[in-house]
């Protein structure tokens, strides 16, 4: 086979055969094909969009570009389960859903990111916990999952290495917003973890890649469908993230969160806690940890409650490496920055709206998120006691406490942060926290 005469019938609207993705993605990974044929290949289904079955093919092709986990001859203590998000603001959910979902009898191997633009990735959360390992060898990972219920890191070299090289072609050539080429790129890696059971939680509103409902649901669409397809039962839930998720944004800031909501030692925020309950249900159920979703929530709000979430959350901080009394004194531990300022409301009113990228862009200016990839971040900064859309306000009321390096930083922050949050005398309906829900009993399509 010829490369360029495969890449050209995708690039003249043609539907590939298995074997010529097949062939694809073995030069993607041995190098044997170039960077300008991965662009040009790239681009040219960005603009042709695939078949379902061209997308099954590419990410099962993917998903076997490098080794896939066998949790069957560790003798796993219940069903393997995981959860990906396309990302937020002030999404802190997976340090939560893990602990919780390991407490109630499942295994949870959860492979995450670092933060991309003007949202915040798990593996830089977890980062600011001093000695935490986000990047363990597979025997490690493996060792830590099955003591600890659950363990997050980031990819290895091992996982879906061909991803790893079409993703860092795709960031630089504009064709990053592609369904098809998305949706192989999560479940490449989400079928490498060798799982029993998916839920995928896509976020839609401005603070989300996938800022319409529409394409929201074409992508939820079109990951059910396909993992459907590759053998792996998931679920979709798409949720609102026109507003930030907690009352945090930031890396220590959200670890912190995190513990409080775990720990129950302060009052979890109901956006948050709406999201985290229905993720832990709907992981519940795949795995036939529980009958029903009520019974599912049920059961993690027992996990909760009577702290086993908390313990699971501290043995796998400790297994990878972090403080053995983490989620006693995560103050003691986590980064403070030296700055602290309030954004102060300039009139009364209603929190009315809030554009929820811009805000994560104002924790990026503070030095909390990248702009580069090669960016080092500084976990202390950024936003806490963030207020939520339809809360009202009075002059002079703080809208969310700055954390940053200096005084300047700070002073930039509180004039960004104010152009974000809308304020007026009447706050429109509060929209669904959770949109939608796909269960991949819909019928199969094309990816656009």
């Amino acid at each position: 086979m010829l490369p360029q005469e495969i890449i050209r019938r995708k690039r003249d609207g043609a539907a590939l055969a298995a074997e010529e993705i097949a062939f694809l993605v073995r030069g993607i990974t041995d190098g044997s094909l170039s960077e300008a044929q991965v662009a040009a290949f790239a681009m040219a289904t960005f603009l042709r969009g695939m078949t379902r079955a061209e997308c099954v093919a590419l990410t099962s092709c993917m998903t076997r570009s490098g080794i896939t986990l066998d949790w069957a001859s560790l003798k796993p203590r219940g069903p393997v389960l995981d959860k990906h998000s396309t990302g937020g603001v002030g999404d802190k959910v997976s340090l939560m859903l893990a602990p919780i979902v390991a407490a109630c009898g499942g295994v949870v191997p959860m492979i995450s990111g670092r933060g991309l633009g003007h949202t915040g990735g798990t593996l830089d959360k977890l980062a600011a916990i001093p000695g935490y390992r986000t990047d363990p060898d597979i025997a490690q990972f493996q060792r830590v999952v099955r003591e600890a219920g659950c363990a997050i890191i980031g990819q290895t070299d091992d996982l879906a290495p061909a991803d790893r090289r079409l993703y860092a072609i795709r960031d630089v050539t504009a064709t990053v917003e592609s369904i098809p080429l998305i949706t192989a790129s999560i479940l490449s890696k989400k079928l490498a973890e060798g799982l029993d059971g998916l839920v995928m939680d896509v976020k839609t509103g401005s603070g989300a890649f996938a800022a319409s409902d529409a394409m929201a649901r074409a992508l939820a669409d079109s990951i059910v469908a396909v993992a459907s397809g590759a053998g792996l039962p998931t679920t979709a839930l798409i949720t609102d993230m026109d507003q930030v998720l907690g009352a945090t944004v930031g890396n220590a800031l959200e670890v912190a969160e995190a513990v409080a909501y775990l720990t129950g030692t302060q009052a979890r925020t109901p956006r948050l806690h709406a999201v985290v309950l229905a993720l832990a249900a709907e992981m519940l159920v795949l795995g036939r940890l529980a009958g029903s979703l009520a019974e599912a929530r049920a059961k993690a709000e027992a996990c909760l409650a009577d702290g086993r979430a908390a313990e699971a959350f501290a043995r796998m901080v400790a297994a990878l490496g972090g403080p053995r009394d983490f989620t006693a004194h995560a103050a003691r531990y986590l980064p403070r920055a030296p700055v602290t300022r309030p954004c102060t409301a300039q009139r009364a009113g209603v929190v009315a709206g809030m554009d929820a990228r811009a805000v994560g862009l104002v924790v990026v200016s503070l030095g909390g998120g990248r702009r580069r990839a090669s960016d080092a971040i500084d976990p202390a900064v950024g936003l806490s006691d963030v207020v939520g859309v339809g809360q009202a306000v009075a002059a002079g009321q703080t809208l969310a406490l700055i954390h940053a390096a200096d005084d300047a930083d700070a002073d930039a922050a509180v004039a960004e942060l104010r152009q974000a949050i809308r304020i007026a005398d009447t706050a429109p309906p509060a929209p669904p926290v959770i949109h939608a829900r796909i269960d991949g009993r819909d019928g199969p399509g094309a990816a656009p």
